[in-house]
């Protein structure tokens, strides 16, 4: 049967609007998305930016920086969720583990703790520290100069938190506050300890942290993004710890993806 021009004419005028609605949504879907693209470009652009500056400052200096702008730390950590969710197994996860299968008195001091996610996933009472406090479990403060008192905590972590140029003055400050025989962990960017790649020589990392007091129980190096470092203190001192070399650790800047 032939369509009558009528019909026809009724068609086309009902059927217009349905295929400009769909259009209209189609575009506005790829406004939408071309959007989202840029501000997560913008974003990203800001995560590098603040990134480098804290590998590249005092800790010190860090701390002003965010005391200018606190809007900065949270935009950094923005970022830095996002650059962690590609890694395909998280370093505070596995210090975690560690814990939980320790006793539960251990008093542990968590060196940059970030969002503070050792502290929600263990019994533990654990110190949270880190240029800026969103949280009233977090004390914000320079890490060289934490209000822990002397031989008061069992284990110290820093979960890739070495960044700042003065990183010694922060393990100073772990070996301060840790009991004798208390436990220094530490995970760190493994291109940082790499020197194929221009990282610092891990075995002269850890002679360092050696020189100042501490012994060496295990170096993890089976992460692909990653190192995981044991010490312990020493019961007693050895030597003044004046004079110790320390390596560089290069910035860990992330590239534009």
């Amino acid at each position: 049967m032939k369509e009558t021009r009528s019909t026809k004419r009724k068609r086309e005028k009902h059927g217009k609007p349905q295929n400009m609605a769909s259009a209209s949504s189609q575009i506005s879907k790829s406004s939408s998305n071309f959007l989202d693209k840029m501000r997560a470009r913008l974003s990203g652009g800001h995560f590098r930016m603040i990134n480098e500056k804290l590998y590249t400052c005092t800790g010190d200096e860090a701390l002003d920086y965010f005391k200018e702008d606190p809007s900065l730390f949270d935009m950094y950590h923005t970022g830095y969720q996002e650059q962690m969710s590609h890694w395909p197994e998280q370093p505070v996860n596995i210090i975690i583990q560690w814990l939980k299968a320790r006793s539960s008195s251990l008093v542990v001091a968590d060196f940059g703790c970030g969002d503070a996610r050792l502290a929600k996933n263990v019994k533990n009472k654990v110190f949270s520290f880190d240029l800026v406090s969103n949280d009233p479990s977090v004390i914000a403060c320079d890490m060289s100069n934490t209000p822990l008192d002397a031989s008061s905590i069992d284990v110290a972590v820093f979960c890739l938190s070495l960044m700042g140029t003065n990183f010694p003055s922060y393990l100073e400050e772990a070996h301060r506050v840790l009991k004798p025989s208390g436990w220094l962990l530490i995970a760190e960017v493994k291109s940082r300890l790499d020197p194929n790649t221009g990282g610092a020589d891990p075995k002269m990392f850890s002679k360092s942290i050696s020189d100042l007091g501490f012994t060496s129980t295990l170096k993890d190096f089976s992460n692909k993004m990653f190192v995981l470092l044991y010490f312990q203190k020493k019961e007693k001192e050895t030597s003044t710890r004046k004079g110790i070399e320390w390596p560089e650790l290069k910035p860990c800047l992330y590239k534009r993806r």
